[in-house]
């Protein structure tokens, strides 16, 4: 018997661990719509391939244009959220401006925000759905002096979707948190000059999407991987601040 065809929105969505999730969806046969910054990344094959996928430019920092693009879900509905949106900048090696700090928080935090409260309105109306929030394994180290701001967004997406899915249960509307480790993105491998492979635990999308989708489908509330890397950031934890030096972001 066939699977009922879902809608699904993908913020994040034209590259990276968002695409591969998405090829993934289009691939099961339901209807897969992503929304992202620079949509000109898909390539024209990829359009012509999935006649299921809608594509559009959307900036998730923008809170009118977020909520314009889920209400056009309003008649179809809208099953499945996905924010996988998130910018990063690596304060080990310059210094952050006050516009990247910004711009971290805009997207990472009060973006997820626009996000989830937007479509939590209208899957409430429905009565069904499921947010997944994509955050990082960084958000697990404790706050300590010199963390980095990027880990802070983190912690604050897990503390939000935390939030979500108490207040969405009772409702019928699930909330996933993805806290994955390294994953070997084009974008990963751009922050490392072109090789990301000293990575620890490093898994590759194909990997990570496999996880996910996994974690998603069963409407698991946390999914946290690679195993090996949250058990050395719980050892990490245990280290007095003034002795860390390692950071998983």
């Amino acid at each position: 018997m066939r699977k009922h065809s879902q809608q699904i929105l993908i913020i994040g969505g034209t590259s990276g661990i968002g695409w591969a999730l998405a090829q993934s969806y289009l691939q099961a046969g339901h209807q897969v719509t992503v929304a992202g910054r620079h949509p000109e990344r898909l390539d024209l094959q990829a359009l012509q391939q999935y006649p299921g996928l809608r594509y559009l430019q959307l900036d998730i920092a923008d809170a009118e244009a977020v909520r314009a693009a889920i209400s056009g879900f309003a008649a179809s509905g809208l099953d499945l959220l996905i924010v996988s949106a998130g910018t990063y900048v690596n304060s080990r090696r310059q210094a952050l401006s006050l516009e990247q700090t910004e711009r971290m928080l805009a997207t990472n935090v009060s973006g997820l925000v626009h996000a989830f409260q937007a479509a939590s309105e209208l899957m409430l109306r429905q009565g069904r759905g499921q947010l997944v929030a994509i955050a990082s394994i960084a958000g697990l180290m404790q706050d300590y002096p010199g963390a980095s701001v990027y880990a802070a967004t983190k912690r604050s997406v897990i503390q939000l979707t935390d939030t979500y899915r108490r207040a969405c249960a009772p409702f019928g509307v699930q909330v996933t948190t993805i806290i994955p480790g390294y994953i070997d993105t084009q974008k990963l491998r751009d922050l490392n000059q072109g090789d990301a492979s000293h990575k620890p635990f490093l898994s590759s999308e194909q990997q990570a999407a496999s996880r996910i989708l996994q974690a998603i489908a069963s409407k698991q509330a946390t999914l946290v991987f690679p195993r090996r890397l949250a058990w050395l950031v719980r050892l990490l934890n245990c280290l007095p601040a003034f002795v860390l030096r390692f950071r998983p972001d």
